[in-house]
């Protein structure tokens, strides 16, 4: 597929971030964030609040609008994204009520591109066990497939950006020995996050940062994020096509408000 872009060119900066609930986040700076940062896109993940709940300063923040998707059970999952443009059309759900109840995809038409505020399921359950595994890999498959036919119906690129909930290599955590047997770092796990990624992706951060370490997600006990024990679960993938348009990758391992920190890109478009 061959993307087709105007003379005029435009930079966009793209930034996804897992706030861990937006009204935590809110309390701990989010809203001054988003003004010094001034995103075009900001997706955010996990934001746990239903739409009753949802104050206006938070659903559509000054000088963005505001696309949200929400969870049938309260205080779970759910996505945002925010955008300076206005969004051709936007889009909640890929069609399977078991997915789509969780609220875990907000899609956002731009002209010249789709983007997919994605919040990947985790692989473990209450327990702590690895009971979800399977909902999670059906969740790629199901995603994948869906964005692909999108993309060909549309004729256009797509940008694939949020918590993935997976490493994909032993560079991407801390301790990836130790982690072998845990969701999010499980064989069939980054089989299946590759076998998506090898489908006609570009996982922008690796590809331009080869060899670089950094994380965008720390555990909240003690200590573990002044140590830097972390993992890289949170993605910008694009189609490839699109790969030549895009002039930085960052993670902004400094910010704090969440236990996750804002990961994006930079475009021209």
């Amino acid at each position: 597929m061959q993307a087709s872009f105007a003379l005029v060119s435009e930079r966009w900066r793209i930034v996804s971030w897992n706030v861990n609930g937006i009204r935590a986040a809110e309390r701990k700076g989010f809203l001054r964030w988003l003004r010094k940062d001034r995103p075009d896109v900001v997706a955010l993940q996990e934001t746990r609040i239903d739409s009753g709940s949802l104050p206006t300063r938070l659903r559509t923040p000054a000088s963005y609008h505001g696309a949200w998707g929400f969870s049938c059970r309260p205080g779970y999952s759910g996505v945002a994204t925010f955008s300076r443009r206005a969004p051709l059309a936007t889009a909640t759900g890929i069609g399977i009520p078991a997915f789509d109840a969780e609220g875990r995809v907000v899609e956002t038409e731009f002209e010249r591109f789709i983007l997919y505020n994605v919040y990947f399921p985790k692989g473990s359950g209450t327990a702590r066990d690895n009971s979800r595994v399977p909902f999670k890999l059906d969740f790629y498959d199901a995603f994948f497939a869906f964005a692909l036919a999108r993309r060909a119906a549309a004729r256009k690129p797509l940008v694939v950006l949020g918590d993935f909930n997976t490493a994909h290599r032993d560079i991407d955590l801390a301790n990836p020995r130790t982690n072998q047997k845990t969701s999010g770092f499980l064989p069939e796990e980054r089989q299946a996050f590759e076998k998506h990624l090898d489908a006609g992706f570009v996982d922008t951060y690796r590809r331009r940062f080869p060899e670089r370490v950094q994380y965008s997600w720390w555990s909240q006990r003690v200590g573990v994020r002044a140590r830097n024990v972390g993992w890289r679960i949170d993605y910008v993938w694009v189609s490839k096509e699109l790969w030549p348009r895009v002039v930085d990758a960052f993670i902004e391992d400094q910010v704090r408000g969440s236990d996750h920190c804002p990961v994006g890109i930079e475009l021209e478009l």
